[in-house]
């Protein structure tokens, strides 16, 4: 009777918590501090570790090789091309900020921690990158390296030192344009001395301004637009972990969900 006893106690104590449960977790979880931040896992997992960008990127490097080969075969005076390119996740790779300040539930796009990277941090190159800008670089082809890293004189030196620590080519000044002006102002700069035969970027501001700071819609329609660019003196590289995108509402399927 004892050992009856007990156990219903037991039973009962167990049965209370299982009801406290759930309301106890509700008001841990109301209480625990949110961190949207963490949805951007998936994309920095693909962008940092999948094998399939890394094929995408050789892939570019590879397509931006093969017409610029066309593009010198066909000029009287190769020094007299260009090519221009974004640097953040075209040319190096900077994941390993964005990852820190993800695990810190930091929101890493609305780049209050980018200065301090452009200081300190180590980017790697792209894969694919240098083999490209050697080519260019030796077959006499000016380089414009055109960002949105801060284009203060402190923030511009350390670029400039990180580029060059790297080893890409035609690392200076002048070829190194960073944010003060629109990309099309810059890449204007480049024109002016230049045939600008291929631009390489990751966000397409990195290709004409019809693509800057207009709704997602008006890029799509600007995309069908320039169709013909794309994979020909326009290179796009993948980029899954920022870009004016990420706010974009889905499209959902309208069946109810099955499991089988």
């Amino acid at each position: 009777m004892i050992h009856q006893t007990l156990a219903r106690g037991l039973l009962s104590g167990v049965t209370a918590l299982a009801l406290l449960a759930p309301a106890a977790m509700a008001q841990d979880a109301a209480e625990m501090p949110q961190c949207q931040v963490r949805e951007f896992a998936m994309g920095l997992r693909y962008q940092q570790q999948s094998a399939e960008v890394r094929a995408l990127q050789l892939q570019a490097y590879a397509l931006a090789r093969a017409n610029l080969e066309a593009a010198i075969a066909k000029a009287e005076d190769p020094a007299k091309l260009a090519v221009v390119t974004d640097l953040d996740e075209t040319a190096i790779d900077n994941t390993p900020l964005l990852v820190r300040d993800m695990e810190e539930c930091h929101v890493y796009d609305t780049w209050d921690t980018w200065g301090d990277w452009e200081l300190h941090g180590k980017p790697s190159v792209i894969p694919g990158a240098m083999e490209f800008f050697d080519f260019a670089d030796k077959a006499g082809v000016a380089i414009y390296y055109v960002s949105d890293r801060f284009g203060e004189p402190e923030n511009k030196a350390a670029t400039i030192a990180t580029l060059k620590e790297l080893g890409f080519p035609q690392v200076s000044d002048d070829h190194v344009l960073l944010y003060g002006t629109t990309k099309e102002e810059r890449r204007a700069l480049a024109a002016k001395d230049h045939q600008i035969v291929l631009l390489l970027g990751d966000t397409l501001a990195d290709f004409d301004n019809a693509f800057r700071k207009v709704p997602t819609d008006v890029k799509r329609a600007e995309v069908d637009k320039n169709a013909a660019h794309f994979g020909a003196d326009w290179i796009v590289f993948p980029n899954a972990t920022y870009g004016d995108w990420s706010t974009a509402p889905l499209a959902a399927w309208d069946a109810k969900l099955k499991t089988e």
